[in-house]
């Protein structure tokens, strides 16, 4: 077919059209201009050169399959306008980088894109504004880099990068956290081109890298724990990491074509040394073997231990014991010889049923049979029979007959089939036929309008076409069958065939914490302030928020039970979309006395009473069966052994009631018969009101086997009980292939860098040096440029706000730095024309700087906008910087010669409100006066230290023209940033403005001073923890677990949210817990922490350290005042 056919612009209805596999070289304007349900639209595999102007009134389309066509000349500008499109296929279209839209924001279903065979040199720039990816194709193209912006995708599950000329991956590949499919095929892809850090996708399944240059694959790559199939055919392995036989759900290891390939033999599992032992998942955690192993100097040997050693008495009673199993050799022959007995006869079982299988089953699309349809199941058997009128009205996807006498009135959210039966001249049966589509139908109304229409007309054998009208638009054909004019009536009349999914409904409830051995009772009380006790832990179940509350004399075992408690409810039954908050008695927000039922919001002012008595046992619940006997139902009490509930009493094909006075649960099993279950519901509700329960919270609560309540599993014991598990396995592995977890191979030599915990802390820099350095470093700079983000595009910075920041924006600075030409030495006069013929070099640096507050918007804005402007003028001279707050290189922070001040807030506030009081602290953070910034901090007189210098601000008024600011200097801070301090108030609130005050320490006035930070408080007169401050980083992305240091100018952001951080303040060492790390980073994290801490004892014996841990959200004060300007956790990006 070379040409549409005839009539399609009259196609209203259509929803699908193929025109695939023609030599179609035109699409007409107009047939566009009237598809505009269209949902599906594809013409692959023909000759279009170009499309109409109207493909951007296709706003319903979905997907768009343009493959194989001569697109070269199509700009493509119609994309943008299509905001439903879900599917963009242009794969062999000649794209090419000038003629894909730059901007494609709008497309915010936009999901699946392919773009394979196209020629392109790199990714366009479009797609990194499509973050609702989830499949890319960029197949045999001509790519060889991929920039590090890729991890804007973060819903991306499949990514195909192959035959290509990529030489290497990026590192920012390893944020892609739901990547299920990676395809690398056909590239140059060495082991340094894959990221290290690859083993953090722990969602990965499929890693096809054929036809590269691998030598060997990074360890990462085997800690994928999701992994089924590796293709790694076609290279040049030599090996691979002896972590590879850890995948035991791979399924498929493609290993072809590989000649110099030697696969590393599988280690057996042998006796697995103690976790008390000083090896701990392998790993010799010895302060002296890892000393060894970082080079560094022993330790002077420990004092003597003395003669009472609770720990040798309990090595000799273990070798005692040793001993005694010795003697029983032959028992214990004996019972393996049974068990081996009955694994062979297991195996023979199991065999015989396997053999007994029946054949694999056919493919699901092979046993497939088309139905034949019987339209009569639709229409009656004498519709078309007699001339006249028929109606029908679409009902849950099905046509349903209307009565004659309201023929004429249309609901607006309906559809309906009109049939008309007329004498033809030869006085034979005629047929037309309407479907009407209501303004507010909806779409399945609408589809099977259409579709049930051509299905009448093929009932009928009619030989017309359907005809769609719109209300308000009818034709005149249509309006004449009717005697008067048609009635609109507002609403729809019957139902759409689509589900509706109510809102859940959380009953709200109230729980008091009570200890139970290793685990915890929860007792429902009434749902009121009364209830409150400081002795105990409460949680308060709001629905979508959970409330743990810490009375002030709970026990502190209770305390993170109960967290955990609300973590299990949140995640099992509310689908991790509820909030969790954690506070102690006397924090409580608003929120929570108002789920409490008190409106207000406030707390009342009659303290909480201490009203629980101190003999209160929790109720032991009965459980009951509900059995079906001779003709009717039982319900006998079943045997609880020790008084204790235990999980395995539940049998999955019987019916259980747990009554525990207060709450009756039905507890339903899977194979449970249908009678029973009826009978259950009724017999509970009977309990329940048998005896006199607690009013107002007692409840029957029926619960499916599977898909139990925490509420519920806490009334047994041992019900989550954890199985211990090698770190290198998943849970399920080891269940299928029996695995003794009491054994590991002790040989296996699993690789730890501890290094960096042993290397002395990082020597300060002198002032004098400091100076020396920022002075060099402007000698170079010959100019620098500033620009901010406003809006959507940069604009030139004032030069009054130089060194200003704020941490909502994005800031560009452009520098050009001069670069000495390097001459021959020669003295003379003769020379002296020559040099001076010699043009000086330069080189650019572009320092983008974003606010821990800023979204990545600004960084996609410069990439495409002032990076491409500054490319074009300096070419290969120009560097481009990323950098975030308080993450600045010492060469930028140079340029601002210790005076960055960074407010909060955006620069341009338009609106907003203006704060009256602002507090800043003026800190070097780090080794060097170098890392000098002013950040704004919370108001707070708690936050203040005699060590540091700080800024006061209060406005006389909401418009902040007028106020006093004050320079509060403490007794132990430097002279020089005293100065500095009094230089940044002068320079940053005008003395035209603001009346200034320098205060020392000890001199503050009551009125606005203390007034301004909220009152008088306690505040620390010292920092010697800044010269013994270091935090290191456990992760173990590389492979292997390694520990490194981050530089002693750190800041929060720093707290990799994914990793262990080991913080020493020189009197506490923190184990800080991210929310995303691994129980194995955890363990280990902990294991080198405690040798952190030995080495320190003999270090520096007159500072003891004590180890704590610290959950991100939840840090002590000892912790965040290691850090300049602690705030909020940065939000991950979206």
């Amino acid at each position: 077919m070379k040409e549409l056919p005839q009539g399609m612009d009259k196609a209203k209805s259509l929803l699908v059209l193929n025109l695939s596999n023609n030599s179609i070289d035109t699409i007409q304007g107009n047939v566009l201009m009237n598809l505009t349900d269209l949902l599906h639209l594809d013409l692959s595999n023909n000759k279009l050169e170009t499309l109409p102007p109207q493909t951007r009134r296709l706003i319903h389309l979905q997907t768009m399959n343009l493959n194989d066509n001569p697109l070269a000349l199509f700009q493509f500008r119609q994309l943008p306008s299509l905001v439903s499109l879900q599917t963009l296929y242009l794969r062999n279209t000649q794209r090419c980088l000038t003629n894909i839209p730059t901007n494609l924001e709008g497309l915010m279903c936009l999901t699946d894109i392919d773009l394979s065979k196209n020629a392109l040199v790199k990714i366009p720039d479009g797609l990194f504004t499509v973050p609702t990816l989830k499949r890319l194709n960029m197949s045999e193209n001509l790519l060889k880099e991929v920039p590090m912006s890729i991890d804007i995708w973060q819903k991306l599950e499949v990514l195909n990068f192959s035959r290509n000329e990529l030489v290497s991956l990026p590192s920012s590949l390893c944020k892609l956290n739901n990547l299920r499919r990676l395809n690398v095929n056909g590239n140059k892809l060495d082991f340094e081109g894959i990221p290290s850090g690859i083993g953090k996708l722990g969602y990965l399944q499929i890693f096809s890298a054929a036809n590269n240059q691998l030598e060997m694959i990074p360890e990462g790559l085997c800690r994928c724990g999701s992994l089924k199939k590796l293709i790694l055919s076609g290279n040049r392995l030599i090996t691979l990491p002896d972590a590879i036989h850890l995948l035991t759900d791979l399924e498929v290891l493609d290993l072809k074509d590989n000649p110099d390939l030697v696969i590393p033999p599988k280690l057996k599992p042998e006796t697995m040394v103690s976790g008390r032992d000083v090896r701990f998942y392998n790993i010799d955690f010895s302060l002296q073997n890892q000393l060894r192993l970082a080079g560094a100097i022993m330790p002077p040997a420990p004092p003597p231990v003395p003669v009472k050693d609770p720990i040798a008495r309990k090595l000799r009673l273990r070798r005692r014991h040793g001993e005694q199993a010795e003697a029983d050799t032959a028992q214990a022959k004996i019972l393996k010889g049974m068990k081996d007995i009955a694994k062979d006869k297991d195996n023979k079982n199991y065999n015989d049923l396997k053999q007994s299988e029946p054949l694999k089953p056919k493919r699901w699309d092979e046993a497939l049979e088309k139905p034949p349809l019987d339209y009569s199941e639709f229409f009656d058997e004498d519709i078309g029979q007699i001339p006249g009128i028929v109606i029908w009205e679409i009902e849950n996807f099905l046509p349903n007959q209307v009565d004659e006498t309201v023929h004429g009135n249309f609901y607006e959210g309906d559809c309906y089939i009109i049939l008309q039966t007329f004498l033809d001249p030869n006085n034979s049966l005629d047929y037309k036929i309407y479907f009407w589509i209501g303004s507010k139908a909806t779409l399945d109304k609408r589809a099977c309008a259409a579709i049930h229409a051509v299905n009448l007309r093929n009932y009928l054998g009619a030989q017309c076409r359907t005809v769609r009208e719109e209300q308000s638009d009818e034709s005149e054909e249509f309006l004449a069958l009717f005697e008067q004019n048609l009635t609109y009536i507002e609403g729809g009349r019957t139902a759409s065939g689509f589900f509706t999914v109510d809102e859940a409904e959380y009953m709200t409830r109230l729980y008091r914490i009570h200890g139970k051995g290793s685990s915890i009772h929860l007792e429902p009380v009434f749902v009121e302030y009364a209830s409150l006790d400081p002795r105990f832990v409460f949680l308060l179940d709001d629905g979508l928020k959970i409330f743990v509350w810490i009375g002030s004399k709970s026990k502190s075992t209770l305390r993170p039970k109960a967290r955990l408690m609300a973590e299990k409810v949140n995640k099992d039954e509310r689908k991790n979309l509820g909030e969790i908050f954690v506070f102690n008695e006397g924090q409580e927000t608003p929120d929570f006395w108002r789920s409490l039922n008190i409106e207000s919001g406030i707390q009342p002012e009659e303290p909480i009473q201490e009203h629980v008595p101190d003999d209160f046992v929790a109720i032991v619940g009965r459980l009951y069966q509900v059995y079906l006997g001779m003709g009717y139902l039982e319900l006998p009490q079943v045997e609880v052994p020790h008084n204790k509930l235990l999980p395995n009493l539940l049998n999955t094909k019987n019916v259980y009631i747990l009554d525990c006075l207060s709450d009756v649960f039905v507890w339903i099993g899977k194979k449970s018969t249908r009678l029973v279950r009826a009978a259950s519901l009724k017999l509970s509700q009977e309990l329940f009101q048998m005896i006199q329960r607690p009013e107002g919270y007692s409840l029957v609560t029926r619960v499916q086997e599977g898909s139990e309540n925490q509420v519920f599993k806490s009334k047994f014991s041992s019900w989550d009980d954890v199985i211990a598990v090698d770190f290198t396995r998943t849970a399920e592995s080891v269940a299928r292939t029996g695995a003794d977890l009491t054994k590991w191979a002790e040989k296996q030599e699993t690789k730890a860098d501890l290094s960096a915990l042993f290397a002395p802390r990082q020597p300060s820099v002198s002032e004098v040096e400091a100076q020396q350095l920022i002075e060099e470093w402007n000698e170079d700079l010959e100019a620098m440029e500033a620009f901010v983000l406003e809006g959507k595009k940069f604009v030139r910075l004032p030069e009054n706000e130089l060194g200003l920041f704020y941490s909502s924006d994005c800031y560009v600075f452009l520098c050009r730095y001069w670069i000495p030409v390097p001459t021959d030495g020669s003295d003379g006069k003769d020379d002296n024309d020559e040099n001076d013929a010699i043009e000086e070099d330069f080189s650019c640096v572009v320092y983008f700087w974003q606010g821990r507050d800023a979204g990545n918007m600004g960084w996609l804005t410069f990439t495409f906008s002032l990076q491409k402007k500054f490319e074009s003028l300096f070419g290969n001279k120009l560097e481009v910087v990323r950098t975030h707050q308080q993450q600045e290189s010492f060469k930028f922070l140079s340029h601002f010669k210790q005076k960055m001040f960074i407010r909060s807030g955006k620069r341009n506030n338009v609106g907003g409100e203006k704060k009256e009081v602002e507090f800043f602290q003026l800190r070097s953070n780090g080794f060097s006066s170098l890392c000098t910034r002013c950040i704004q901090i919370p108001v707070d007189a708690g936050l203040l230290n005699s060590a540091f210098c700080y800024i006061l601000k209060v406005a006389f008024d909401k418009e902040d023209e007028s106020g006093l600011v004050y320079v509060w200097i403490g007794d132990k801070s430097q002279d020089n940033e005293a100065h500095l301090a009094e230089e940044i108030a002068t320079t940053y609130f005008k003395p035209e403005k603001y009346s200034h005050l320098i205060l020392n320490e000890g001199q503050e006035p009551d009125n606005f001073f203390w007034v301004g930070l909220g009152g008088r408080k306690e505040y620390e007169k010292d920092a010697d923890f800044m010269n013994y401050t270091r935090l290191f980083r456990c992760s173990n992305e590389k492979g292997y677990f390694v520990i490194s240091e981050k530089c002693s100018d750190f800041c929060q952001d720093d707290l990799a949210d994914d990793d262990i951080m080991i913080l020493d303040n020189g009197e506490q060492i923190f184990l800080w817990l991210g929310s995303r790390s691994s129980e194995v980073e955890v363990k280990l994290a902990y294991k080198s922490a405690q040798v952190y801490i030995q080495h320190l004892r003999a270090k520096q014996p007159e500072k003891q350290r004590k180890l704590f841990a610290s959950i991100k959200g939840r840090e002590s004060k000892k912790f965040t005042k290691c850090f300049h300007s602690w705030g909020r956790h940065r939000l991950p990006p979206d």
